[in-house]
Order: C-alpha cells, then sequence, then structure tokens
C-alpha cells in the first residue's frame, strides 16, 4: 500500500474556547493524548502536530493588485471558527485514519481532514 499524507485541521470558535472552565481544557488534552496513541496502535505516523497561536496574533499577506504585498495583523479570514491546531500524518490506512479520527471529534473536537496534493 501507498503512503499518504493526510492534514488533521482542528477548527474551533476561539472566543468560546477560550471561556471554558479548565476541567474542558484539560478532557481536551485527554482526548488528544487517546488520539495520539490510538495513531501510533494503529501505525500512523505523526509528521508534526501542535496546537497554534490565537488568529488574532496572525499576520495576514495579500496582492495588493499592483504587483506589492498588503500585510495586515490578524486572521486572514473573517470567520467565528479558526484553525487552532493541527496534525500532519502519513498512514497506509485511510480508514484507520478515519476512525482515529472518529473517536477524537465524538469527544467534542472539530475535524477537517485532508489528503495532502501530489503526494
Amino acid at each position: 500500500m501507498e503512503t499518504k499524507r493526510y492534514l488533521v485541521l482542528l477548527p474551533a470558535p476561539e472566543a468560546e474556547w477560550a471561556k471554558l472552565p479548565p476541567e474542558v481544557h484539560e478532557a481536551g488534552m485527554r482526548a488528544h493524548a487517546r488520539f495520539n496513541r490510538e495513531l501510533a496502535q494503529g501505525g500512523h505516523k505523526v509528521v508534526a502536530a501542535g496546537p497554534l497561536t490565537p488568529s488574532a496574533q496572525a499576520v495576514s499577506m495579500r496582492p495588493d493588485g499592483s504587483g506589492g504585498t498588503l500585510v495586515v495583523d490578524g486572521p486572514f479570514t473573517e470567520s467565528v471558527e479558526q484553525i487552532v491546531g493541527f496534525y500532519l500524518i502519513e498512514t497506509t490506512d485511510r480508514a484507520g485514519l478515519d476512525a482515529c479520527c472518529r473517536q477524537l471529534a465524538s469527544t467534542g473536537d472539530l475535524i477537517e481532514l485532508r489528503e495532502m496534493a501530489g503526494e
């Protein structure tokens, strides 16, 4: 079987997430620890993973229409949900990866799973 790479994006409503009590954050950390164990047990390799700083701390870069770049502070998209973390995973078993992701989503995480193009 061919190894492919998948990006597991973790969108979340940042403002709501920041207001959650510590025990909810701790439950989330336990869910991600379980996710990592299940990935390893299934033979899925985590290439890179981690949380991201808040979107308000992002720097957005866009073409300015005259051959230059417009650089602004803050998120690129105007959305309640922003990407707050990610996993880059290599696997030959898409179905097994899907099962791991479904388990994590069942604990409350929002997940967008995408295959890397041209891999």
